[in-house]
């Protein structure tokens, strides 16, 4: 640690030159590889000296990148070098694996950052970062990074779609709607038990909530009529499989659309109507609903019976 803490001070006072400053980065990245390959030393010294191999290897391309006189955010994308050559060292690097890929993923995500407002080159940085996170996916021990990638691809996606300029939320949403769908699809197939809610809620509901949401406050007629329509699909699909979520959220759904597209009529109707025939109207259903209390709720309780049986 103290060899550690002297190198980073060398380094800090040698910034002040071109020069110096690539030579001591160098010197400290070459140092802290040896250490971290050496089986002999203790193995926090090792990961110590991963670290500070990957610290040093950002600190060469970012000073590299400023030699060349590109701005900040222009940056991000030769900063994902760091990472992704500790991502395709993988088991290579023993272990100290850990460590480097834990200081990989800083310099990652810091690189990540870079761009920020800038979304032609955020969208870009993403996309990069994705593919950095999907090619060490790939390796077993470390499939968990896929989700990441698929993150950062949807990231990039709607990053670039904003700097088009494009409004419309189905945009968004359904490219995810999608791939979540195809997950889950895959997921069913693998583990039939598998519940619907888990393997197609998120993906359904990451585009008929949002679309919503926008028919609700919007004035034209297509994107309701769209919208009941693929919700109407989505409930007969989950009648006919006899999935549960997607039964629920498309008819869910489609009854809001029927409800914000109705009202308008039901209010006008109302209005021409006298006052006294909503009161008994009114009272005449609570008068049924009473009268075949029983009944109902039989009906409620089967109802739910039939539910619960839905995947």
């Amino acid at each position: 640690m103290c060899a550690a803490a002297g190198a980073v001070a060398v380094s800090l006072a040698a910034l002040d030159g071109r020069t110096a400053t690539f030579a001591v980065l160098g010197a400290v990245g070459a140092g802290g590889a040896a250490v971290a390959a050496r089986r002999t030393a203790a193995a926090a010294v090792r990961s110590g000296g991963a670290v500070l191999a990957v610290a040093a290897a950002a600190g060469l391309v970012a000073a590299t990148c400023a030699l060349a006189g590109l701005s900040a955010p222009r940056w991000s994308l030769p900063l994902l070098a760091v990472p992704a050559a500790v991502a395709a060292a993988g088991p290579r690097t023993g272990r100290v694996r850990v460590p480097a890929e834990a200081a990989a993923a800083v310099v990652g995500a810091a690189a990540v950052l870079l761009p920020a407002g800038r979304p032609a080159l955020w969208s870009a940085a993403c996309a990069l970062a994705g593919v950095v996170c999907a090619g060490a996916a790939v390796r077993p021990e470390r499939r968990r990074l896929g989700w990441a990638a698929a993150v950062f691809g949807v990231a990039a996606a709607w990053l670039r779609l904003w700097e088009s300029g494009v409004t419309a939320v189905e945009a968004y949403t359904l490219p995810v709607t999608a791939a979540a769908l195809a997950v889950g699809f895959v997921r069913r197939r693998r583990d039939p038990l598998a519940s619907s809610w888990t393997a197609y809620g998120p993906g359904l509901a990451a585009t008929l909530l949002p679309s919503l949401a926008a028919a609700w406050g919007d004035e034209h007629w297509l994107r309701p009529l769209l919208l009941g329509a693929g919700a109407l699909a989505v409930t007969l699909a989950g009648a006919r499989r006899r999935l549960q979520a997607p039964l629920l959220l498309g008819g869910a759904c489609l009854a809001a659309v029927a409800v914000h597209e109705l009202a308008p009529y039901v209010v006008q109707v109302a209005g021409l109507l006298p006052r006294w025939v909503l009161p008994a109207l009114a009272g005449l259903l609570l008068l049924a609903v009473g009268a075949t209390y029983e009944k109902r709720l039989r009906d409620a309780r089967r109802l739910r019976e039939v539910l619960g049986r839905l995947r």
